[in-house]
This record gives C-alpha cells, structure tokens and sequence, in this order.
C-alpha cells in the first residue's frame, strides 16, 4: 500500500482529541508528510496544522484526503460521506484507518472511479494470516501494554525504538494499527483481523530476526478492556515478547467508553506476566511510560517519581522525561 504524499488530514466534527489521533499521530512523527487540517463546525480536535478547504490543500499540493479519526466500530458519519466525495472531485486519493472498506459506500465508489482516484483502507490487510503457532522465534521483542486503550501505547513504542537506537540497540517499530501503518508504512490493524488469526497476524509481523535484533511491538487495546482485551491477549500470546513496558494515563478512574473502573499497574504487570507465559516463560516488564499530558510539569515528574517507587521500576512519561531509564534497565535485565 503506497499512499501519495502530501496529505490533507480530515478531523470531521469529533469531540476530543483522543477521537482524532490518528491525524495527531500522524502529525507528532511525520509532519513533513502534511499541508494542513481540514475539520467541519463543531470540531473539538485540533492537530495545529493550518486550517484548509480542499481546493486551497490541492493548490498546496496535497495528494491523498486521509479521514485521521476513530471511533466506536470504526464506522463513517453520514454527514462526512460530503466531504470525502469532494476530496475525489477535488483530485485527491482518500486513506482511512476505519473498519469499514470506502469501496463499500457507493457514493465514494462512484467518485473515486470518475475521477480515477485511488482509495485505501489502511485498516484491511490483504494479507493471508494463518493461525498463531507459539513456537518460539528467534531475535528479542517488546511489547507496550495498557491499564486502558487511548493511554500511549503507540508513542511509547516510538520513542522506544528511538532510545534503543540511540543506546546502540538494533530496534525496528512494528505497527499493529492504523496510525502506526501510517507513521511506518508498513504493519496490520490487529483489531480488523478474523479472531481466529489475531495471535498468527502478531506473529507475522514480528518475524524471526537475527538473535539481537529488537522488535517493538505496538501495543492495543488493554487485557482489563470489556471491548478490547480480546485483541489484547491475541497481541500479546502472538508477539510473545521478552520485555513490556506498561502504559498509563494518570486521570483517569474508568475504562474509556465503558462503566469498569481502571485496573491498577500491577493488576496488568500480574495479568501481562501471567497471560504472556503461554508462549514466552521468560516474559518480565521493564518500566511504566506515564502519560502525564494533564499534568504540570512539577505534578508529572512527582507522580512517575512515585510510581516508580511504588513498582521498582523506571517510569517516565516518554514524551516530556525521554526514555532513557527505561533502555537502561531493558539493558541491564538482558545483558546488553
């Protein structure tokens, strides 16, 4: 899947940022790759990309109209089906990271087809995944788990990757969901796989590697997650990882979406340790990557100061702190 680049990323008219982080993502590792932001009355999200309307985008030079927001069961508002058709017209390919396939609503169909246009669901692998084996592959990996979905998963597997290059490590991202497939290039939406082959998929795209290469592994979802935990546990059993880092959002009391209250870190260290077993004995956690955005910055480094204490392990928010603690004691526990 090639996508032209620049793009035109689309907010639509969602609430919070979190419903937009997609483009935001997008936006925080590959903002050379866009012109701007297009977003409908109401928008609650903002990227700090220039506000655009589609002819102004195309005069910029942009090549693909990337629809950069999620939601519950990945489904397109009626009320944004306007917008995207006129990115066809307009002469701009279209990318969506939702569940549903573009081709699939005739009206896009019917545009992308007159106008010669291309569409792409980032979201649908076509490729054939077969059922996970758990046999053990060479080469080292580690995952990024949550207490919740929306915690930082994603970012802290980024910035990983950068601290483990920058200590010398030899560490390759692998994306497991739209934003990440965006940012990369490459990878499979985990949570658009038939269940069966969720475990299989995590382990095709965390293949054998040389014994010291390190694959880190986008993490979804959360095992404490009604909605989610059933992609989490298939991640987790197929990327069969020797290191996780647990992810954390420091606000919040209750699962997003849903009426179950937060798990504690432990409570996901314990379950991680326990679940992750099946196909990696040797599996142990390494730090807590704290997403502290709403904090101050005296709060923040209290609050990971805390944690850490409390779990013996480095915690850092990998955005403001960096990830240095982390890559030193991943360091220290395989004798690198």
């Amino acid at each position: 899947m090639q996508l032209k680049r620049p793009y035109l990323l689309f907010l639509g008219d969602v609430p919070d940022a979190l419903a937009a982080k997609t483009a935001i993502g997008i936006v925080d590792w590959r903002k050379d790759w866009c012109v701007g932001q297009m977003r409908l009355p109401g928008c609650k999200a903002d990227t700090g990309l220039p506000d655009m309307e589609l002819q102004q985008a195309r005069k910029a030079g942009a090549q693909t109209f990337v629809i950069g927001v999620v939601n519950a069961g990945g489904v397109l508002p009626g009320h944004w089906l306007d917008s995207v058709v006129a990115a066809l017209d307009a002469g701009m390919d279209v990318a969506s990271g939702l569940h549903l396939r573009l081709e699939d609503i005739p009206e896009i169909a019917e545009a992308a087809q007159r106008n010669g246009r291309a569409l792409h669901n980032v979201r649908q692998s076509s490729q054939k995944f077969t059922t996970g084996q758990g046999t053990k592959r060479q080469g080292m990996r580690l995952l990024t788990v949550g207490t919740d979905c929306s915690v930082g998963k994603k970012y802290t597997a980024l910035a990983l990757e950068q601290g483990m290059r920058d200590a010398g490590l030899d560490a390759h991202f692998r994306a497991t969901g739209q934003t990440g497939v965006f940012i990369s290039g490459r990878g499979v939406s985990i949570d658009a796989v038939v269940a069966d082959f969720i475990s299989g998929a995590a382990e095709w795209v965390s293949p054998d590697t040389d014994a010291d290469v390190w694959q880190v592994v986008e993490g979804q979802g959360s095992l404490f997650h009604p909605s989610f935990a059933g992609v989490t546990l298939g991640l987790l059993h197929g990327s069969q990882p020797d290191a996780f880092v647990v992810c954390h959002e420091t606000t919040r009391t209750h699962m997003r979406n849903v009426e179950q209250p937060l798990p504690s870190i432990q409570d996901v260290i314990d379950l991680t340790i326990r679940c992750g077993k099946l196909t990696n004995p040797d599996i142990r956690c390494v730090g807590i990557a704290v997403n502290t955005q709403a904090l101050d910055a005296e709060t923040a480094t209290r609050t990971v100061d805390e944690i850490a204490l409390a779990h013996g392990l480095p915690a850092v928010d990998p955005i403001r702190h960096g990830v240095a603690a982390i890559v030193t004691r991943l360091k220290q526990e395989f004798d690198l």
